[in-house]
């Protein structure tokens, strides 16, 4: 079975429906995916909604996923989950003191850019570009600059304002990954840290220590990586005795020629079946 374990909606940072990424899933012939919104799993109900509406059951299969951003000693470090109780307590309280530090940076950058800057931009402004309940993050804040007439493109706006050297930009205070990991284990989810060649050097050492608070696993197969740093980070998820996950993290179709890239990651068969077994040792762990 083709599978894609890291997607996003227009509930994070995506700008596909949930109902757009199952029909575009189909149609490049996946039968599983997980949606990976940061910090918030709603489009899940959504996309499965949407399959008992148009009676896709059995066609294709939608994993509960989330993405959940933290900091490590200045670094960002995205933390995978999945099949996680999303009714546990602490899961939800992760969820909730995330969304409010989101809201929090993004009303103090939008204050600093009127006071330092003269753009001004209305929170509502930057709300609306994201799904009811949705996760703001710094890709909206930069197509509202950009929509404000601040910058002209979007990359512009990274370049002036979203990042840490400028004046204008404030850190989003967010949780640790160990914080992270053991929540979403705790919830009876698999934590996977993702796209670990964002970590460089001390991406070996991290995932040794996140093992000590439940993490199962390395998102080997990804986009950016090279089949070399597949078979790098597959090799170390073997001999740290984790499962390996992979994803196109999907965001919105390619920019430069219109193309679909979901599902463009060819991630082995057995990747999909690996996950599915770690989920029932945590709930067999769990019993015990």
């Amino acid at each position: 079975m083709r599978t894609d374990l890291h997607i996003h909606t227009y509930f994070s940072d995506g700008v596909f429906t949930p109902e757009r990424i199952v029909d575009t899933a189909l149609e490049v012939g996946l039968g599983a995916i997980a949606i990976t919104d940061h910090d918030n799993v709603l489009a899940y109900d959504v996309a499965n909604n949407y399959i008992q509406e148009k009676n896709l059951s059995g066609k294709i299969e939608v994993i509960r996923g989330i993405e959940v951003n933290t900091l490590y000693k200045g670094h960002e470090v995205h933390i995978l989950g999945y099949l996680m109780d999303s009714k546990n307590k602490d899961f939800i309280e992760l969820i909730k003191n995330q969304q409010q530090a989101r809201i929090k940076q993004t009303k103090e950058i939008l204050n600093l850019l009127n006071k330092k800057e003269s753009i001004k931009i209305k929170f509502d402004d930057i709300r609306k570009l994201v799904a009811p309940g949705g996760s703001i993050g710094r890709p909206h804040i930069a197509r509202a600059i950009t929509s404000a007439g601040g910058t002209s493109n979007v990359m512009e706006a990274y370049a002036k304002y979203i990042h840490i050297d400028s004046p204008v930009y404030v850190e989003r205070k967010t949780v640790t990954p160990h914080d992270a990991v053991e929540i979403i284990y705790d919830a009876g989810g698999i934590p996977v840290i993702a796209h670990p060649h964002d970590l460089e050097d001390f991406a070996e050492s991290l995932i040794k220590d996140l093992m000590n608070y439940g993490l199962c696993g390395i998102e080997a197969y990804h986009r950016k990586h090279s089949p070399a740093m597949v078979e790098y980070f597959s090799t170390m998820a073997e001999n740290l005795g984790l499962i390996v996950t992979g994803g196109s993290d999907f965001h919105a179709p390619n920019a430069m020629n219109g193309q679909i890239i979901l599902g463009k990651n060819f991630i082995p068969e057995w990747v999909y079946d690996k996950l599915l077994e770690e989920k029932k040792r945590i709930s067999m762990a769990s019993i015990n």
